[in-house]
């Protein structure tokens, strides 16, 4: 009977998922197996020539530059995020509570809009420049903006909060007496954070990689506005294939492709003992 319960339960899950998940990636795969037509969608005869044209050295090289971003990115918000979860696990309650607001406040606003505004930030009149030819260290603005570094910023920006909430969870459920007896068997406060604090998180450690990692290789709107446009990445390409060169089918086959690299990070991550857990 409560089996039976908890089927009715979850029926509105299975249906969602149904809906909203299965079915469209049913669809991008099937797209993916069909012929470009001739001006726009799709002519319904299989084919897997566009899953030969993902082994152009071209989209070989963008794939490699998505992961080296995204790696890049995941790592920075990974060394900031985690002192801040630090911080956030050995402050008083009241503090606490304050941390996480400022953690989960970004949420509260689009993450495009959050990018214009580091675009009015960092442009040649914005206040950076503003401030530095106040203080008279510059001369001339700085080319903050259309950069890699506008871009590595843009990401971390928007991936921190990804980086500190599971790192968070891990410090906040570790039994901190362990720290403690490694602190009176004689252990340094860097020895003792390497040898056991670091090692009892690493589940924290892993999900944050994973959390940022993974969505960031597929969030163009952040290469196109800090980067001008000169930082292609997957997100890009799959956006340029289906509007602007109106490729749906290879799009589509793009889109299957990052979905198999996303599903083989989230395999490694199974494999390596991380469990990804945000609250």
């Amino acid at each position: 009977m409560k089996k039976d319960r908890r089927k009715w339960l979850c029926a509105p899950l299975y249906i969602w998922v149904t809906l909203f998940v299965a079915l469209p990636l049913v669809y991008v795969a099937g797209v993916s197996l069909c012929k470009r037509d001739a001006v726009w969608g799709v002519t319904p005869e299989f084919t897997l020539e566009n899953y030969r044209a993902l082994f152009n050295p071209s989209y070989l090289r963008v794939f490699a530059d998505s992961f080296r971003t995204s790696a890049v990115a995941a790592v920075i918000s990974l060394l900031v995020g985690y002192p801040f979860a630090y911080a956030m696990a050995k402050s008083s309650p009241a503090r606490r509570a304050a941390l996480m607001v400022l953690v989960i406040v970004p949420f509260w606003t689009s993450a495009l809009i959050r990018t214009y505004g580091w675009m009015l930030f960092l442009r040649a009149n914005g206040p950076v420049n503003s401030l530095l030819k106040s203080l008279g260290l510059i001369r001339r603005p700085l080319k903050l903006l259309y950069t890699p570094g506008a871009v590595y910023l843009g990401y971390v920006y928007t991936m921190m909060p990804f980086a500190i909430l599971p790192c968070f969870t891990a410090l906040e459920s570790m039994d901190w007496h362990a720290v403690e007896a490694a602190r009176d068997l004689g252990a340094r406060p860097a020895r003792a954070f390497f040898t056991v604090t670091l090692p009892l998180t690493m589940g924290g450690v892993m999900s944050a990689v994973t959390l940022t990692l993974v969505p960031s290789m597929g969030i163009f709107f952040i290469s196109d506005l800090l980067g001008g446009g000169k930082t292609v990445l997957i997100g890009n390409l799959i956006q340029n294939q289906i509007l602007t060169a109106r490729n749906t089918p290879m799009g589509a086959a793009l889109s299957m492709a990052m979905l198999a690299l996303t599903a083989l990070i989230l395999w490694i991550q199974r494999r390596t003992g991380g469990e990804t857990r945000i609250l």
